[in-house]
Parts: structure tokens; C-alpha cells; sequence
């Protein structure tokens, strides 16, 4: 006589153990592609009680220039001279009716450096000049203190 294998019985539950690794692979994959997707160089903004909403700088042909508190500039994600601001920004808003420029700039930047960059925007012949920063979230009604800048820095 000979053998005949049996089919293995029929399981009542589903096996999940696949769709949770796929759901582990996606999840890695996002979290390394989404800081590649941010349009601008990121910085800790200066922080204000009543800013001022501004959608338009979250647009994808908005002109946002970053100052660092080490005074690099970036236009967009690409790091740009001071000595150029005036040139490139001039050429970006050329074509456009609106012709505001955004500056967002670390809290902890010297304040001299980020009027550089307004006097370079302004020599570029920009109408509109909006200085990004973030809202300080209050509690209770009292502002959260912000940390102080450590020594040196």
C-alpha cells in the first residue's frame, strides 16, 4: 500500500504574524522618507504670545529663507551665502505676482544676522516680508516658560 499524505486541518484563526511585519517595514520606511519630504531646513523659531497666522508660507512655491543660530542661511533645504540672497531671491520672485518671502530664524540666532538677511530680501525688491515664528502654548492662562539658552550659546 502506499502513502498518502494527509492534508494538514483547517485552522479556525487567522495567522496576523505576516501583516504585522509588512506593518513594521511600512512604518520604518515612513519614518525615514518624512524628514526628506520637509521643504525647508528645519529650526527652533523664535517663540510669540500673538503671532500672526501665515498659510501661505506653508505653500509649495513659497520662498522661505532659515536662519541658524550658528548664522548659516538656507533658501529652502539648500544652504545659501549671504552674498547671494539678493541674486537668487530676486530671480524666485521675478515671475510672481506675490512677491513675499518668508524668514524663519532659530531663537537662539544673533539678531544681527537675521537683519542681514532682511536687508538682502529687501535689495532683491521684495513687497512683503513675513518673519515666521511659533505661538507659546499657555496653560491655565499663563504662558509655559521657555528654557533659556545654555551657557555659551
Amino acid at each position: 500500500m502506499a502513502y498518502k499524505p494527509k492534508a494538514p486541518e483547517i485552522m479556525p484563526d487567522i495567522n496576523v504574524v505576516p501583516m504585522a511585519d509588512i506593518m513594521l517595514v511600512l512604518l520604518i520606511i515612513f519614518m525615514v522618507v518624512t524628514p526628506m519630504l520637509q521643504k525647508t531646513f528645519s529650526v527652533d523659531m523664535a517663540r510669540t504670545e500673538n503671532p500672526r497666522e501665515m498659510q501661505d508660507a506653508d505653500k509649495e512655491d513659497a520662498v522661505v529663507l532659515a536662519v541658524t543660530r550658528d548664522g548659516r542661511i538656507y533658501l529652502g533645504n539648500q544652504q545659501i551665502a549671504q552674498e547671494k540672497i539678493t541674486e537668487t531671491v530676486r530671480d524666485m520672485i521675478q515671475p510672481r505676482l506675490d512677491k513675499t518671502v518668508y524668514v524663519k530664524s532659530d531663537g537662539r540666532a544673533k539678531y544681527g544676522n537675521v537683519v542681514k538677511v532682511v536687508d538682502e530680501v529687501r535689495a532683491a525688491g521684495v513687497d512683503q516680508i513675513g518673519l515666521l515664528t511659533e505661538k507659546v502654548e499657555k496653560a491655565g492662562g499663563r504662558a509655559i516658560p521657555v528654557p533659556a539658552a545654555p551657557p555659551g550659546g
